[in-house]
């Protein structure tokens, strides 16, 4: 039963704030408010360039509040530790699979913790990676090798995953990407221009795909 009213709650929720986002501020004590130009600038690109109506200022939401029901797209990095108690994985898990996406960007450091929690919201799911020709990577701006490498950390491939319910993807993890440094003021990393784009491109991808699948 309480899991049907936080159906319908959420249901109607996600239908009054369509086109939100929000920062999911989560415990352990890794940097959860990393790259605090990043959303704003890519909220900014997605109202220019393909018709969203977002609210400019991101709002921030701890992972055990009721108030990510609020929110259709949540944002998540950081480079270090993160944790997930039950009250915090139960709110997750009911979030994801009523509608919800969450985006996870790491920031360099974040993988072994995320995907150790992750199995506290999902105990029999893993995260698969997605295929170059997957929806995300061509609904907007064609990526057909897939998610675009921003910054080098390790010189390791990007890669993309995700964890499905009932064939919708409801969590995308981006690694060995950074897409959020790319998403930043220009002087933070100093970044190429054509670096930059690419990762608002991509971002707006997913944007797009969170708020229309």
């Amino acid at each position: 039963m309480k899991l049907f009213f936080t159906f319908i709650f959420s249901f109607l929720v996600f239908n009054l704030f369509a086109q939100d986002l929000a920062i999911l501020k989560y415990k352990g004590g890794g940097d959860w408010y990393g790259n605090p130009t990043a959303l704003p600038n890519l909220i900014a690109f997605c109202n220019a360039n393909i018709n969203t109506k977002i609210n400019p200022k991101p709002q921030t939401v701890e992972t055990d509040s009721p108030d990510i029901f609020q929110y259709p797209f949540l944002h998540m990095t950081g480079h270090g530790n993160v944790f997930f108690s039950e009250t915090d994985a139960e709110n997750l898990r009911n979030y994801l699979i009523s509608g919800g996406f969450l985006h996870i960007d790491d920031n360099y450091g974040m993988q072994p913790y995320i995907t150790k929690e992750l199995k506290k919201v999902f105990p029999d799911k893993d995260l698969v990676e997605l295929p170059t020709n997957h929806a995300i990577f061509n609904i907007e701006y064609k990526f057909p090798n897939g998610l675009p490498k921003i910054h080098e950390h390790d010189g390791k491939r990007p890669q993309a995953f995700g964890l499905f319910y009932e064939n919708r993807l409801m969590l995308l993890f981006t690694y060995e990407s950074d897409l959020g440094d790319g998403w930043e003021d220009a002087e933070v990393h100093n970044d190429p221009a054509d670096i930059r784009d690419k990762a608002l491109k991509m971002g707006a991808n997913i944007v797009k795909y969170a708020f229309e699948n």
